[in-house]
């Protein structure tokens, strides 16, 4: 019994994990609990901080060869993603990719025991994991990034989508792997679609079995320390893995060759996914229809594309190139589609097809401007009221579909290609993170309507067992937990906050004003490093995330 128990790799603190990750009497922590960088934004609400913020960074050797593990600590705050620990796990990866420029490789280790988003800092975590996903797709290029899920609490929420990207992703039974977790399902769409009591239906849809099973995950080890750590190895030993979320047209098959109407078991879909390669012409069919359901992507695509009959078709995704001044742009949109397959994706909200989709039309610009000195801009519009929440959605990976999508965004800027978010509307929490979060400049329009967040204020309000009056009491003191854009704005994140834009009927004069914002924008873009650490640059970030500047200052300096 002693014997397992000091096997167990799910059972050791987040520090010790790192620590046997890398080789004997290598391990050196970065940023550890003795310099106190603690989250400035957990006492105002009467939460005590850690003085690590629960990540734990350490460099050291993996097979003789500089490494740098990052690990979270699900004991504190359910691994939840905050400023200052998003802040050391972007700035690591950033200073990871220093590295490999300058010619020493540094192998990267992830450890994931994470909720996602912590809602105690709402848009400070998403924001940071728009960061950290950015820092993925860069620091690949170089070096295959390894992912490790062991459990208690498993990989959630935004953090899923980012174990999406890497290499190679290492899982035991016990861990688990989903988008939206058991209890947000079934506070968005009801217990009939999602118990979150039933443990044996939460472990066949969403653990480590099912997704190694499924083709989610690339490893399935035992809860023990020397085969997590001999996977490791072999992971950094062999020729790196094609990322998942590049397999495009390999995921939209697969997903053309389910029928959401049906049931689907768990046990049932390894089967399904080995069927069809091309989608069917039911499905075809189906695209051709018309839907007239409204929405603000739905007119602000027509508007600036000027093309009424495509944004009329009952398609989720909407995509056209246009002239926009001198430039010719790809505008992106996710809208409603009452004829969706997949109901619970039917209300504009980020679903399978619609990730894997967004992917395949970013990729194609890719493609088609890989020869040109200058590449076109890629405008994704913003009005998106989440990821989809459902049962066959998790099952089915969504957290991967959202994972291609962030993977193209982010990819296109780095290859040159200007990406422009236009935030029109909602822009809430996994759908954010897919659609737009990505692009090197954020303009959104200052209305009661533009929503930013993490998460909808009654599943916010169940996760951290708050009521909504002590939620809209806590973004008060801490602009991060608001929803509205005008506390977003404090950020610093923003490129422009347009005033006085008819939001849901342009106007030409709107229409002119926000040509000539955009065009700008893609001009700066044009100027800037292709990263994203100018959202760091602003007079307004460089105080209200005067941490994250402080975290990646410091742990350059002790990175050597």
């Amino acid at each position: 019994m002693m014997s397992k128990m000091r096997n167990s790799f799910v059972e050791l603190k987040a520090r010790e994990r790192a620590q046997t990750v890398l080789d004997k009497g290598t391990f050196r922590e970065l940023l550890g609990p003795f310099d106190r960088m603690e989250s400035p934004h957990l006492a105002v609400q009467d939460i005590v901080p850690a003085s690590d913020d629960g990540m734990i960074v350490a460099r050291g050797l993996i097979g003789g060869q500089s490494a740098v593990v990052i690990a979270m600590e699900g004991a504190f705050q359910g691994g939840g993603i905050g400023e200052v620990a998003g802040a050391k796990f972007a700035g690591a990866l950033e200073l990871a990719l220093e590295d490999h420029k300058k010619g020493v490789p540094t192998r990267p280790v992830i450890i994931l025991d994470t909720g996602g988003v912590r809602l105690q800092e709402a848009n400070y975590g998403l924001l940071a994991i728009s960061e950290i996903q950015s820092a993925v797709v860069a620091l690949r290029e170089y070096v295959p990034i390894v992912g490790v899920i062991p459990g208690k609490i498993g990989c959630f929420g935004g953090m899923s989508m980012t174990a999406g990207l890497f290499s190679t992703l290492i899982m035991t039974r016990e861990g688990r792997l989903t988008l939206n977790g058991p209890e947000v399902i079934e506070q968005e769409a009801g217990v009939l679609e999602f118990d979150s009591k039933d443990k044996l239906l939460i472990w066949n849809t969403l653990g480590g079995a099912q997704r190694y099973n499924t083709g989610l995950a690339d490893v399935l080890v035992a809860d023990d320390t020397t085969e997590i750590c001999a996977a490791v190895e072999a992971a950094f030993a062999e020729q790196a893995n094609e990322p998942r979320s590049r397999k495009v047209e390999l995921f939209l098959s697969r997903l053309a060759a389910i029928n959401p109407v049906k049931s689907l078991s768990p046990t049932a879909l390894y089967e399904l996914w080995g069927k069809g390669e091309k989608r069917s012409a039911q499905v075809m069919r189906q695209e051709e229809g018309v839907s007239h359901k409204k929405s603000r992507g739905r007119s602000w695509f027509a508007a600036l594309t000027g093309d009424a009959v495509a944004a009329g078709k009952a398609t989720s995704v909407l995509c056209s190139d246009v002239l926009l001044g001198d430039e010719e742009v790809r505008i992106l949109a996710v809208v409603p589609n009452e004829h969706s397959r997949f109901p619970r994706a039917r209300q504009g909200e980020v679903g399978l097809e619609e990730g894997w989709t967004l992917a395949k039309y970013v990729r194609a610009a890719m493609e088609a401007d890989a020869d040109k000195a200058k590449r076109r801009p890629i405008i994704a519009i913003v009005d998106v009221p989440s990821q989809a929440y459902g049962y066959k959605e998790e099952l089915l990976g969504l957290h991967q579909s959202c994972a291609a999508a962030v993977d193209a965004y982010a990819t296109a800027r780095f290859l040159g290609h200007p990406v422009i978010a236009l935030v029109v509307g909602n822009a809430i929490s996994g759908a954010f993170l897919a659609h737009g979060y990505q692009a090197n400049q954020i303009i959104a329009l200052n209305d009661p309507g533009v929503l930013v967040h993490a998460m909808s204020k009654q599943s916010a309000a169940r996760v951290t067992k708050r009521s909504i009056a002590e939620l809209e009491a806590a973004a008060k003191i801490v602009p991060g937990i608001a929803y509205d854009i005008g506390s977003y704005a404090t950020l610093g994140v923003l490129y422009e906050l347009l005033e006085n834009i008819h939001a849901d009927a342009p106007t030409k004069e709107d229409l002119m004003i926000i040509e000539k914002t955009v065009l700008a924008a893609i001009e700066q873009a044009r100027t800037l490093p292709r990263n994203l650490q100018n959202r760091l640059s602003s007079t307004a970030a460089q105080m209200a995330r005067k941490a994250s500047i402080i975290v990646r200052d410091k742990l350059q300096k002790q990175w050597a």
